[in-house]
């Protein structure tokens, strides 16, 4: 099922790590085939509960979610980075990575996506002295 073949899966848990180094923030992305009978936001928000995302200390968590076969993605991000920024915050990112989804090139957009979101977290939570890694940086791969 995999649209990163295994080296490209290792770039993208490297590029999730180089971001998580300058944030407190956590990402994760998962991918799948298809989103099923359920709102691409909602199916996302069921990752990020099962893969335990809410519960990062300062809840600052951001999930990437692709659906490849139904052409869908969603970035979505824990209260305590919703209480601090708009609503509109992560259609910036969603935009830089649509420009490589569109020509089919996902690592890329991932790639993008994970560094954008890296920035954004960069610049309301920066990191610690005492940060850890509280998640894994490795890409999930959904149940379909």
């Amino acid at each position: 099922m995999s649209i990163l073949n295994t080296e490209e899966q290792e770039r993208v848990a490297h590029a999730v790590s180089i971001a998580e180094n300058r944030t407190s923030g956590e990402i994760r992305i998962v991918i799948e085939n298809v989103v099923g009978d359920v709102d691409v936001l909602d199916k996302a928000s069921q990752y990020f509960e099962e893969l335990d995302m809410h519960k990062t200390a300062l809840r600052n968590g951001v999930l990437i979610y692709l659906a490849v076969v139904d052409h869908q993605f969603a970035i979505i991000g824990d209260i305590g980075i919703n209480k601090r920024v708009g609503d509109d915050f992560w259609e910036t990112t969603k935009e830089k990575m649509l420009v490589y989804f569109r020509t089919g090139n996902f690592f890329g957009g991932l790639v993008e996506g994970i560094h954008e979101a890296g920035e954004q977290l960069h610049r309301f939570f920066p990191r610690q002295e005492d940060d850890i890694n509280e998640l894994p940086n490795e890409v999930y791969f959904g149940r379909n």
